[in-house]
């Protein structure tokens, strides 16, 4: 736990240059001005001191630790905070007995900021509470993960959420040139400068983290030669960098969903641009494909059985050529299915009957469709009456039911106008209109 007044002056050994460059005042905070422009309710309540209660919910390198600070420097507040990865009910105990001790004996109020606070469980979320209504403290709590899935309805009610998004490569080089500019607390002192190409790419690299865009330049100090850096050394030091990916992460389930909705809204551009930011973000591919062969069925099936082949043959190319063959095939696996008319009559039948399997019970089979390999099971008339397809005119039984007979009549698959679901829904038709008539005959 760590209990402060915010923005000492001194800066201690080997203190990173993110940490040396983190803002002091509002005037020095870099993006968010969705939630920080002139007249947005954050800004007012910083300025005027009159804090509440929330959660900020952006990707790493944002701000999220740096505006909960500006937040207690503006209203005078005591800072402590805590992380959910190394904290437990222990720390958070002793850090609701320092906050009523800064309200008790300075009358001093106090915001406890919990970094990573989707890390911890119901309890610990639940200990809050209490405090966070009574006014022991302002809860701010940082998350990378979607506070709906991963906080208490219960804390969520009691805390506002504000989005936090990634920074703009033109405020990531505003954020480096600031760095090389400042004497005191960047690298003015060194006397680095970097073109505005270098720094282009920095801001690329860092993909909307302020902290990584720092840390790469501050390495990038570090192999200066007389006052610059080779372009050979900063692309080396760049290269390693890949987009934010975290799996099973926001970003990652964010991605495979805009993947998916392209496909299914036949466009192929998009869904190539989706597949190649989770292959660049380092997405397995075979997982990738494997959500393919879902689409291939869920949103394109019978309208074009083939996509589902198309896709298992990118499957099985990725298992056996790996990278990256298999990640082409994957690709026109992807912009086929996009491509092609697309129908989820089957994806809407098969869970209308699981539904209606598990709503109906354990309805018997009609005895004319059971099996009767026994002579009991003939003398219990099981297969009587079965009429054999084959033998039938046009090889259908016309007015037969293979329902239990509760649901005789049940319809559940109804085919598209699209694709080969065309004729399969004119032959569908075509049967109905023999049963139709069989049932008539028979009255």
């Amino acid at each position: 736990m760590n209990d402060s007044d915010l923005f000492a002056d001194e800066q201690r050994p080997g203190q990173p240059l993110a940490d040396r460059m983190r803002p002091r005042r509002l005037e020095e905070y870099v993006g968010q001005s969705h939630i920080l422009g002139e007249g947005k309710a954050l800004r007012r309540a910083i300025l005027s001191g009159h804090l509440h209660s929330m959660v900020l919910w952006g990707p790493p390198g944002t701000g999220k630790t740096t505006l909960a600070r500006l937040l207690a420097n503006h209203a005078g507040h005591r800072f402590i905070t805590l992380s959910a990865v190394l904290s437990g009910v222990k720390e958070i105990r002793a850090a609701v007995e320092q906050a009523r001790r800064n309200l008790t004996a300075e009358g001093r109020p106090t915001l406890l900021f919990i970094d990573e606070v989707h890390r911890f469980n119901k309890a610990q979320q639940d200990a809050f509470l209490p405090h966070v209504e009574d006014g022991t403290f302002v809860f701010v709590g940082a998350t990378t993960e979607n506070p709906s899935f991963e906080l208490n309805n219960a804390l969520l009610s009691r805390a506002r959420v504000y989005v936090l998004k990634a920074l703009s490569p033109a405020e990531i080089k505003g954020l480096l040139q600031r760095a090389l500019a400042d004497p005191e607390r960047g690298l003015g002192a060194l006397g680095i400068h970097l073109s505005g190409q270098q720094l282009d790419l920095l801001a690329e690299a860092a993909d909307g983290d302020a902290r990584r865009a720092l840390n790469l330049l501050e390495i990038a100090s570090d192999l200066a030669e007389e006052g610059g850096i080779p372009d050979a050394i900063l692309a080396e030091i760049v290269s390693g960098q890949v987009r934010r990916f975290d799996k099973g992460g926001e970003a990652f389930y964010d991605q495979i969903s805009a993947l998916h909705k392209s496909v299914r809204g036949s466009a192929p551009d998009a869904a190539l641009y989706w597949l190649a930011r989770m292959l660049d973000g380092g997405c397995d591919p075979l997982y990738i494909a494997r959500r393919v062969v879902r689409m291939a069925s869920e949103d394109i099936g019978n309208a074009d059985p083939r996509a589902l082949r198309i896709a298992l043959d990118a499957w099985e190319a990725q298992e056996r050529l790996g990278s990256p063959e298999g990640e082409l095939a994957i690709a026109q696996a992807v912009v086929y299915l996009a491509c092609a008319a697309k129908s989820n009559a089957v994806y809407t039948a098969f869970k209308q009957a699981m539904k209606l399997a598990r709503e109906s019970g354990s309805l018997e089979v009609p005895l004319h469709l059971r099996n009767a390999p026994t002579r009991l099971m003939k003398e219990l008339d099981y297969g009587k009456a079965y009429r054999y397809a084959h033998d039938e005119p046009e090889g259908y039984a016309a007015g037969e039911n293979y329902f239990p007979e509760e649901l005789a009549g049940t319809r559940l698959y109804h085919p598209v106008d699209r694709g080969l679901e065309i004729q399969i829904g004119e032959k569908l038709r075509r049967l109905e209109a023999l049963d139709r008539k069989a049932r008539e005959g028979s009255q």
